[in-house]
């Protein structure tokens, strides 16, 4: 990355959640999902608020909590560790770039990844360019 650029950082204090398959009864019909991820998105762009730039380079990293069923040993096995289960990682980057940009097609870059809680807690790490 050239460092002549501005940077916006920011930790986002929210579980991640792709964007779910939507149809048009979705603007009327009340699925859970749809309205979890309504949730979701209101919460994050609370926590993003306005951007200082107008971004070409988006980078994040998704962070997870683990299932309650999980032993203390498989937990500690998997601590920060990729999440390599759903939800599918473009969903995610989907939910996240419709949510704070309002014209994510002139994002040209893009970097992404899924881990499990590394002890900090879910979290979305946010850094655009």
């Amino acid at each position: 990355m050239r460092d002549d650029i501005h940077t916006f950082k920011k930790v986002i204090k929210i579980i991640p959640m792709g964007k779910p398959r939507m149809t048009q009864r979705d603007k009327w019909q009340k699925r859970p999902c749809v309205l979890r991820y309504r949730a979701f998105k209101d919460e994050l762009r609370a926590q993003v608020g306005p951007l200082p730039i107008d971004p070409f380079y988006v980078r994040f990293m998704a962070f997870f909590p683990m299932p309650k069923s999980w032993s203390k040993k498989k937990k500690k096995e998997m601590t920060g560790k990729l999440h390599r289960s759903k939800p599918d990682i473009d969903n995610i980057c989907k939910a996240i770039l419709d949510t704070i940009l309002k014209d994510d097609s002139k994002i040209g870059w893009v970097e992404m990844s899924k881990h499990w809680d590394d002890g900090s807690g879910p979290r979305i790490i946010l850094e655009i360019q």
